[in-house]
């Protein structure tokens, strides 16, 4: 067990580290809204790519942010009961969403975008708007994201088995958001 712990503390890395490209695309969307809403109504000039890139740099945002927000425990849920359980119920409950749900779609997700992002890789395939970017970079998001959120997945799975055994402490209490 303590290799998969390992494993999975690496990928704990990993999504920290990919949290961190997340943040400061933050930062440069916000920044490049900002430069283009002046240049555009204060000098009547714009450009498509300014636009493009502010939506890449969403993606990247959300793709290699979410990892991150799993290993937090702070993804969304279904709070019908969840709250309620106590216990080594919510554990139970987070292993079976993770090994039914989150990852056999971020696999299946994986699979679909790679090729996807490949075709868009070799034929060099832009924007169809003009002076618009070249789209793989935004393509690789997709595969690189839902790869890491199926990485964080099973890292997921392998803390909480542990948890179970008695093999590491964690922090299981769950507090319902403010609504």
């Amino acid at each position: 067990m303590s290799g998969l712990l390992k494993l999975a503390m690496g990928m704990d890395w990993i999504s920290t580290k990919l949290s961190k490209v997340a943040g400061w695309a933050v930062l440069a969307a916000a920044l490049i809204s900002a430069t283009n809403a002046i240049i555009r109504y204060g000098l009547d000039m714009s450009s498509n790519a300014w636009l493009e890139i502010q939506w890449y740099l969403f993606a990247t945002t959300v793709m290699l942010g979410a990892p991150l927000v799993l290993k937090l425990n702070e993804h969304v849920r279904v709070d019908i009961i969840y709250g309620r359980l106590r216990g080594n119920k919510p554990v139970l409950v987070d292993l079976f969403g993770l090994i039914f749900f989150l990852l056999p779609v971020m696999g299946l997700l994986t699979w679909l975008t790679a090729p996807f992002f490949w075709h868009m890789l070799v034929s060099g395939e832009m924007s169809g708007n003009i002076g618009g970017l070249i789209r793989w970079p935004a393509a690789l998001l997709m595969p690189l994201g839902f790869g890491a959120m199926f990485l964080q997945g099973v890292a997921e799975i392998i803390k909480r088995v542990a948890y179970l055994r008695g093999d590491l402490q964690m922090n299981t209490h769950y507090e319902k958001p403010v609504q």
